[in-house]
């Protein structure tokens, strides 16, 4: 599924409901669902905040996808040049003189398992992936022997 949002929070908030909806009817468990939301609005707050500077105007894109073993969220906006992946990874134990910011993509690096970033043409595209196990129930489904017509 393909969502365009405009450059508002509000819109971001939109992106976040339809993503736990979609996975809460894929059978995700809430904990996934959280985490994934949880991405999902921090990296549509950067792009709404840094990329598109709250043009509400201006659109990005949001794909959310859920395969057999993954569910992915890609993010494109037309914004300047930005990976978000070159970001260092910071210590979990804030300092005294900690700047403000720079936390979302720590968060985004906890409950995703790949993070990966292309320039291509004008776009930013982020893709976060969530590796994903079928429940015991869809196993047995899947592993189920077929019934032979064969006599």
């Amino acid at each position: 599924m393909t969502l365009e949002l405009h450059a508002t929070p509000e819109e971001v908030m939109r992106g976040v409901e339809t993503l736990q909806d979609f996975a809460r009817a894929q059978g995700l468990p809430e904990k996934t669902i959280f985490g994934l939301a949880l991405a999902l609005e921090e990296c549509g707050s950067n792009i709404v905040n840094h990329a598109l500077q709250r043009d509400a105007q201006k659109q990005f894109q949001v794909l959310i996808e859920h395969t057999n073993n993954a569910f992915v969220i890609e993010l494109s906006d037309c914004g300047p040049e930005s990976d978000p992946t070159k970001a260092a990874v910071r210590n979990p134990q804030a300092e005294d003189d900690d700047l403000p910011g720079g936390w979302g993509i720590q968060l985004v690096r906890r409950y995703t398992d790949e993070i990966h970033y292309a320039r291509e043409g004008n776009e930013n595209v982020l893709r976060l992936i969530k590796l994903v196990s079928l429940s015991a129930d869809e196993k047995k489904l899947r592993n189920k022997p077929k019934l032979s017509t064969d006599h």
